[in-house]
């Protein structure tokens, strides 16, 4: 079975609320997905995966989470080639660096030779329905390059 796990940090619940989207959406598709938070696992153990979701808030105005610093500066010691990986965040568009740490993630992904399917997801605060709806198609896009 092809499995796939989602990485986050979240504050407020918002991008927890976002990864449990995902996870869901993941497994309409036959897919075993195993959801945690980002201090309790670090990026090598990605490697164990068929794919990987890395998602995180940004925190006041573009600054990656205190708590996810650690694991996005240990993911430039993986090689992620051969892996199908997306980010997905929340964030505030009152700040100019609206969700950066998506983009941050992403950036890292590709320097480490994952393979990228989908932009980034990214969530204005808490997701709503259509915020629902984008992630059944990204989670579709990202499931199709994953089952090729």
């Amino acid at each position: 079975m092809t499995k796939v796990m989602i990485v986050y940090a979240s504050m407020t619940g918002n991008t927890q609320e976002i990864a449990d989207i995902l996870g869901e959406e993941l497994e309409k598709y036959d897919i075993e997905v195993e959801i945690e938070e980002c201090i309790s696992v670090d990026p090598e153990d990605l490697l164990e995966y068929d794919g990987a979701l890395i998602g995180g808030y940004t925190y006041d105005d573009g600054q990656l989470p205190d708590e996810f610093v650690d694991f996005y500066e240990d993911m430039a010691d993986v090689d992620f080639s051969g892996k199908v990986c997306a980010s997905f965040g929340s964030g505030d568009t009152f700040y100019d660096e609206y969700c950066l740490t998506v983009d941050l993630i992403e950036t890292r992904l590709k320097e480490q030779g994952a393979t990228i399917p989908v932009a980034g997801l990214k969530v204005d605060l808490d997701p709503d329905e259509e915020d629902v709806v984008r992630a059944e198609s990204y989670a579709k896009t990202f499931v199709d390059t994953l089952k090729g």
